[in-house]
């Protein structure tokens, strides 16, 4: 009676479970689409309310700044004193975990879905991201689903980060390799205030 768009003949549960999924969807579509507007206010405290009403836990001191990018908001999480810069992409598909005092410049975009190429129905596939304390992370720097960035890690502008990163390592390039470490291992600064209008 019912069929899928592969022309399988679906049952009454199976067609109205599809039903309820897509209202879901639309739902967080419009929500996620709702937060790309937000996005572009220029108030912290503004942004912060209805990133946290729409699922984003951030902790004390935290700043998003303007057009960050969520794909799904509701699996992002963000320690106390950690700034995420401006157009930042927080993917949120999988669990996205970014520590405490984590420093995370501009444009940098953290995904934790991605298509399985050798799959016949290109399907997607989730793993969690974990950036941990004291973590910077570079403009324009992009970090792949399944990645842990260890405590104080150094990531280079521009570097694509496609496996786990050790605590105090410093990576660049695409991909991203280790090319130092991080002296100073007692790590104890604070990010402090954000600026305004960002």
């Amino acid at each position: 009676m019912f069929k899928d768009k592969a022309g399988r003949e679906l049952s009454t549960a199976e067609f109205f479970g599809k039903v309820i999924n897509r209202f879901k969807s639309i739902s967080l579509e419009t929500s996620v689409y709702f937060l790309h507007l937000v996005g572009c206010f220029p108030s912290h405290t503004v942004r912060r309310f209805f990133y946290k009403m729409s699922g984003v836990k951030i902790g004390k001191g935290s700043t998003i700044h303007t057009k960050a990018n969520f794909y799904d908001p509701r699996n992002v999480t963000i320690g106390e004193d950690s700034v995420v810069g401006e157009g930042a992409v927080l993917d949120g598909r999988a669990r996205l975990i970014i520590g405490d005092h984590v420093d995370m410049a501009s444009e940098v975009m953290v995904y934790n879905s991605q298509h399985d190429i050798n799959d016949d129905n290109f399907s997607a596939i989730n793993r969690d991201v974990i950036i941990e304390d004291y973590v910077f992370v570079g403009p324009r720097s992009i970090i792949l689903p399944g990645v842990k960035i260890g405590r104080g890690a150094i990531v280079a502008a521009g570097a694509v980060v496609t496996k786990d990163v050790p605590p105090y390592a410093i990576v660049a390039g695409v991909p991203a390799k280790v090319i130092g470490e991080r002296k100073l291992k007692t790590l104890k600064y604070k990010l402090g205030r954000a600026r305004l209008f960002r």
